[in-house]
C-alpha cells in the first residue's frame, strides 16, 4: 500500500558540500503525497542537544514507530552523532529497539562518515527476504576502519598535492588538473572538497613561507658583504649602535646598489619576494634582530682583523730582530725559536707562514741587490773574459774563490743556484748591456722610457687634433655653473629665460648651450666637473657675499690642483673661470662696493675675468649684459687655448732641432721616468719626432 508523506518545501541534499551552500546546487525538493515506500530509516540524535530533552525525542520516535509499523515495512533505527554521543542516551535507544521485533540499531556519525552507508545496505537486506539478517558493525570498530581509510586517502592526497611546487598555483587550476586522479576522487568522497581545499591552501602557504625563508637567508648571508662595502672603517663604526650605523649607510654613494627601500613594508608581504634577479637587500629587513646580530659580528670581525694585522706586523718585527735568519732558510728551522712569541701564538699557522714568506722575500731581494753591488765592485774579475765565449771552468772557479770570502757571497749560501744564475747574468750584461740582458728586467729604464713616450705623445697629439676640430667650428658651448646656496641654479634659470630651446643669440650667431649648475658644497663636485660625456668650455662662478666668494675661491684652487695632479687631460688645466657678481635685492646695499672690490682682487689673483653688476637698478639678480660679457670671455678663452696648443710642425730631421738634450738614468734609480720627463711632456711645444 502507498504511504502518505508530508515534506513541504524540504530540499533534497545531493552531497555534503551542499550544506550551507544550497544556492550553488540544484534546488530539488522532496516529493510529498502518496508514494510507494519499501522501508524506513528512523534517525535518533544521541548527542547532548541544546534546549532539547532526550525523553521528548524518544517519545516522538516511539509514536512515529507505531505509525510506521502499521505499514509492515522494514524499519532501521540510525543513532546519529555517535561521535558526540551520550552513553545513557544510546543505551535507551538500544533498549527501545530490543523490545521491538526485527528492529535494528545502527550507530552512525555523518561527521566522520561512520556506518552511514551501512544503514542503507542493512535496510536493503531487510527488504530482500532472501539475503538473511544484516550484519551490523559496532561503532568503534567501524570508526577505526573508516579512520584508517581516511588516513590512507589523506596521505595519498597530500603526496599528490606536494607535486605542486609553485606557491602561485590556484585551487581552481590544480583541482581541474587532478579531478580524474583516483587518489583525488577518493579523498573528496571521504573528506569533501572543503577539506581538500584547506589541505591545498596549507601546502601553498608552506611553499610561500619556505620561499620567504630562503630569500631571507640569502639576504642575511649577503649582508656581511654589503657591510664590508659600506661600513669597512672600524674607527668610524666601532662605537655606533645598529640604528646609528643604518643612518650612516643611507648616506653612502653605494647604498642603492646594496639595498632597496620599498614603498610598502614589510618586504615579505610585497611582490619583492618574487624579484629573484634583484639581489639588493630590502632595507626594512635590517630592523630585525638577525640583521643587528650580523652587524655586531661585522664589528667584532673588524676588531679581530685589526688585531690580527697588528699581531702579524709585530711578528714581522720579531723576525727582523732574529739575526741568524738567512735568505732561503726553511720555516721549520726557525719555528722553534718563535714558539713562545706572543704574536706567533695569536696568529694562525697560515698567517705565520705568510709573514715569514714575506720576510724571506725581503731579505732575499736585499741579499741579491747586495750581491749584485758586490759584483760591480769586483769588476776586475771580468776584464779578461772572451766576449763571445762562455767562461771556462777554471775562470769560474777563480771568480768563486775570490768572491767566497765576501759576506755578501756567503749570504746566498742556501740559494746557490740563484747565486750562480745572478753571476752568469752579470757576465752577460757586462759584455752585452741591452734591454734584453738588463738585470732590472721589466724595470729597465730603456723599456720604461719607450713605454712612456709612446703613450704620452700619442695622447698629446690625439688631444690636439680633437681640440683643433672643436675649436675650428664651435657652435655649442658647455658651461659649468658653480655657486653656493642655490645661486648656480638661479643663474642657469636666468640664462635659459634669455634662450630659446637652449639656443642663445650672441653677436649675430646662434650657440647651443648645455648648462650644468652645481652647488659648491656638493661632495661630487670634482667628479661632475669633467666626464667623458661633458667637457666644459668654461666655468661661471657666481657669488653674492664674502662667504660665498671665499668658498668659490677655494673650489677653483681645488679644481686646478686636481687637474695638475691626476694629469688625465692636459686641457682641464686650461679651463677658463669667470667670476660673476650677483645683484643685491636691496639697491642701496652697502655691501656691493666691498664685494666688487674683493671679487676683482680674487679675479686678479686667479687670472680670470670678473663680471661686475652694471650701473643702474635691476629687479633681478642677473642682467643680460652680464651674461653676454661672460659668454664672450669663454669664447675668447677657447680660441686662446687653441692657439696655444695648436700642433707645431713635426721635426722631420733631428738636425733641425734648436736644442738637443741627452739624459742619463740608471736602472734601479729611486726616481720614476714619469717624474724625470714630465717637464717635457707637459710642455705644449713638445711633439713626437720620427718613429723612435
Amino acid at each position: 500500500a502507498a504511504s502518505k508523506l508530508q515534506s513541504a518545501e524540504k530540499l533534497m541534499y545531493i552531497c555534503t558540500d551542499q550544506l550551507g551552500l544550497e544556492q550553488d546546487f540544484e534546488q530539488k525538493q522532496m516529493p510529498e503525497g502518496k508514494l510507494n515506500i519499501d522501508g524506513f530509516l528512523l534517525c535518533i540524535d544521541v548527542s547532548q542537544g541544546c534546549n532539547r530533552k532526550f525523553d521528548d525525542q524518544l517519545k516522538f520516535v516511539n509514536n512515529l514507530y507505531i505509525q510506521l509499523s502499521k505499514s509492515k515495512k522494514p524499519i532501521i533505527i540510525a543513532a546519529t552523532k555517535c561521535d558526540e554521543c551520550v552513553d545513557h542516551y544510546l543505551r535507551e535507544v538500544q533498549a527501545f529497539a530490543s523490545n521491538k521485533k526485527n528492529l535494528v540499531v545502527v550507530e552512525t556519525s555523518a561527521r566522520f562518515n561512520v556506518n552511514v552507508e551501512t544503514c542503507f545496505t542493512a535496510l536493503v537486506q531487510m527488504m530482500d527476504k532472501t539475503r538473511g539478517k544484516p550484519k551490523i558493525i559496532p561503532y568503534l570498530d567501524a570508526y577505526k576502519t573508516q579512520r584508517q581509510l581516511v588516513v590512507t586517502a589523506t596521505d595519498k592526497f597530500e603526496k599528490l598535492v606536494q607535486t605542486v611546487r609553485d606557491y602561485h598555483a590556484t585551487w581552481k587550476t590544480v583541482s581541474n588538473k587532478l579531478k580524474n586522479h583516483p587518489d583525488y576522487e577518493e579523498y573528496i568522497n571521504l573528506e569533501g572538497t572543503k577539506k581538500a581545499k584547506n589541505t591545498f591552501s596549507k601546502h601553498i602557504e608552506q611553499l610561500k613561507q619556505e620561499h620567504i625563508r630562503k630569500r631571507k637567508e640569502e639576504y642575511i648571508n649577503a649582508l656581511p658583504r654589503a657591510l664590508n662595502t659600506l661600513l669597512s672603517n672600524l674607527d668610524e663604526i666601532e662605537l655606533l649602535s645598529w640604528s646609528e650605523a643604518l643612518k650612516v649607510m643611507e648616506k653612502r654613494p653605494d647604498f642603492q646598489s646594496c639595498f632597496v627601500v620599498l614603498e610598502k613594508t614589510p618586504w615579505d608581504e610585497t611582490d619583492h619576494i618574487d624579484k629573484v634577479n634583484d639581489r639588493r637587500i630590502p632595507f626594512d629587513l635590517l630592523t630585525t634582530l638577525e640583521a643587528e646580530k650580523v652587524y655586531q659580528n661585522h664589528v667584532q670581525h673588524l676588531i679581530s682583523e685589526k688585531r690580527r694585522v697588528e699581531m702579524k706586523e709585530k711578528f714581522k718585527k720579531t723576525l727582523e730582530k732574529i739575526q741568524f735568519i738567512s735568505p732561503g732558510q726553511p720555516w721549520e728551522e726557525v719555528l722553534c725559536f718563535v714558539v713562545e712569541d706572543e704574536a706567533f701564538k695569536y696568529i694562525t699557522d697560515a698567517d705565520s707562514k705568510e709573514v715569514y714568506g714575506r720576510h724571506q722575500r725581503e731579505i732575499v731581494e736585499k741579499a741579491k741587490e747586495e750581491f749584485q753591488e758586490m759584483l760591480f765592485e769586483h769588476s776586475e774579475l771580468f776584464y779578461d773574459l772572451d766576449l763571445n765565449a762562455t767562461p771556462s771552468t777554471d775562470k769560474m772557479s777563480e771568480i768563486h774563490a775570490v768572491l767566497s770570502e765576501e759576506p755578501r757571497y756567503k749570504a746566498l749560501q742556501k740559494l746557490a743556484p740563484d747565486r750562480e744564475s745572478l753571476l752568469l747574468k752579470h757576465i752577460g750584461f757586462v759584455y752585452h748591456p741591452t734591454k734584453e740582458t738588463c738585470l732590472s728586467g721589466q724595470n729597465c729604464m730603456d723599456i720604461k722610457v719607450e713605454e712612456l713616450l709612446a703613450n704620452s705623445l700619442l695622447q698629446l697629439d690625439h688631444g690636439r687634433s680633437n681640440l683643433y676640430h672643436d675649436s675650428a667650428n664651435i657652435d655649442k658651448i658647455n658651461l659649468f655653473i658653480l655657486g653656493k646656496d642655490g645661486l648656480a641654479q638661479e643663474l642657469a634659470n636666468e640664462i635659459r629665460t634669455q634662450s630659446t630651446d637652449d639656443e642663445y643669440a650672441l653677436d649675430g650667431k646662434i650657440y647651443e648651450l648645455d648648462l650644468r649648475p652645481v652647488d659648491a658644497k656638493s661632495p661630487y663636485l670634482l667628479t661632475q666637473l669633467w666626464t667623458s660625456a661633458f667637457k666644459p668650455h668654461g666655468c661661471f662662478c657666481v657669488f653674492n657675499s664674502i662667504e660665498s666668494l671665499t668658498f668659490i675661491g677655494e673650489c677653483i684652487a681645488k679644481i686646478r690642483a686636481e687637474a695638475s695632479q691626476i694629469r688625465r687631460d692636459k686641457y682641464m688645466a686650461n679651463l677658463s673661470f669667470t667670476l660673476i657678481l650677483a645683484n643685491q635685492r636691496d639697491s642701496v646695499s652697502k655691501n656691493l662696493p666691498i664685494l666688487r672690490h674683493q671679487g676683482q682682487q680674487l679675479a686678479n689673483k686667479l687670472q680670470c675675468p670678473f663680471v661686475d653688476v652694471p650701473a643702474g637698478t635691476y629687479p633681478r639678480k642677473f642682467n643680460e649684459a652680464q651674461i653676454k660679457q661672460a659668454l664672450r670671455g669663454v669664447l675668447e678663452a677657447v680660441k686662446h687655448n687653441f692657439d696655444v696648443v695648436s700642433p707645431v710642425p713635426t721635426i722631420k730631421d733631428l738636425s733641425e732641432a734648436d736644442l738637443r738634450i741627452v739624459m742619463c738614468a740608471m736602472c734601479g734609480d729611486p726616481f720614476s721616468v714619469d717624474l724625470i720627463l714630465s717637464p717635457f711632456l707637459d710642455s705644449h711645444s713638445c711633439s713626437a719626432a720620427q718613429a723612435g
